[in-house]
């Protein structure tokens, strides 16, 4: 009788998007519909999404990608006691300037390992990706060699957003706005020479109060100019992750009521109810790139025969 009810079904998924738990689930329902509705219904009603997950997560996947983020977002799970697990989270932007999440996948207890992302990018190539021109990341040690021994071609861009508040994490909060402008000034210099000049007054004028800071972007150098040999156009694309970073805030929402999750099913549900949801007049994570043909005109001009567009 409870399933008879119209509309039924799609209000449980939905309410369950949004982040609500089954027992708020089954009180809201009882309120609205006058029934005494278990969680075991409601449980039963979104456990129907599972099959369709994991098609999604298997399904075949484009040759080529001339962007794809990644990053790591922490949930709580119950592995026999609730521990902290990373998901790891691959966004790709395809020929036509589409966003589209290629993958998500729970590891072990514990932070965020570069080969556990090795197991993740093999994944992706195993799907379909034999060629990525961009990957960008946050600054993981060992996460650009994994990415290489993927895609051999691809340029590794470290996420710049990552490096500027990793720098603020070292300094004194009212020293942030000038750290802040300064490291602005090294990010949107015209050249490489030009950044590395910039780089070296911002260190002869920090070093001496906060090295560590000045040694974390030594260390990251090498995955941080790649950006700079590239046109403005190619520049925004790839210089932050916030594309995937706006899709983790989701996901967050999605699980804030939640302490922690049974399993890893359980988890990986909620977030891929989160991703397909569509919300009106909201801005979705997903979706067509603003301004994608004059950014496609300039990849072409570049990665013509390695997109397969000439």
């Amino acid at each position: 009788y409870q399933r008879r009810i119209a509309g039924f079904d799609e209000a449980v998924v939905s309410l369950y998007a949004k982040g609500l738990t089954t027992g708020d689930i089954q009180a809201h329902l009882s309120d609205v519909y006058g029934q005494d509705i278990s969680r075991e219904l409601v449980s039963k009603v979104t456990d129907r999404v599972v099959a369709d997950m994991e098609v999604w997560q298997a399904r075949p996947l484009d040759p080529v990608y001339p962007v794809i983020l990644i990053d790591a977002i922490v949930m709580k799970v119950r592995d026999g006691q609730v521990g902290n697990r990373p998901v790891y989270v691959a966004l790709g932007i395809d020929l036509d300037g589409h966003r589209d999440v290629l993958g998500m996948w729970v590891g072990p207890t514990g932070g965020e390992g570069s080969k556990q992302w090795m197991n993740m990018l093999t994944e992706l190539k195993n799907r379909g990706v034999a060629d990525v021109l961009f990957v960008c990341c946050d600054g993981l040690k060992g996460l650009p060699d994994s990415i290489l021994a993927t895609w051999p071609m691809a340029t590794v861009q470290t996420c710049v957003v990552h490096l500027v508040r990793n720098s603020l994490r070292f300094a004194s909060r009212k020293y942030w706005k000038p750290i802040a402008d300064r490291l602005k000034q090294v990010y949107q210099a015209p050249t490489v020479k030009a950044a590395e000049q910039r780089f070296d007054e911002f260190a002869k004028e920090w070093e001496p109060i906060y090295p560590a800071m000045i040694a974390m972007w030594r260390r990251s150098w090498g995955e941080f100019t790649p950006f700079l040999d590239y046109p403005l156009e190619i520049r925004k694309l790839i210089y932050t992750t916030n594309g995937i970073e706006s899709l983790n805030a989701r996901f967050r929402a999605a699980t804030r009521r939640r302490g922690h999750f049974p399993n890893e099913q359980s988890a990986l549900k909620v977030m891929y109810l989160a991703i397909i949801e569509r919300r009106h007049n909201r801005a979705n994570p997903t979706g067509e790139i603003n301004g994608w043909k004059a950014i496609l005109n300039t990849l072409a001009m570049t990665y013509g025969d390695r997109l397969g567009l000439n």
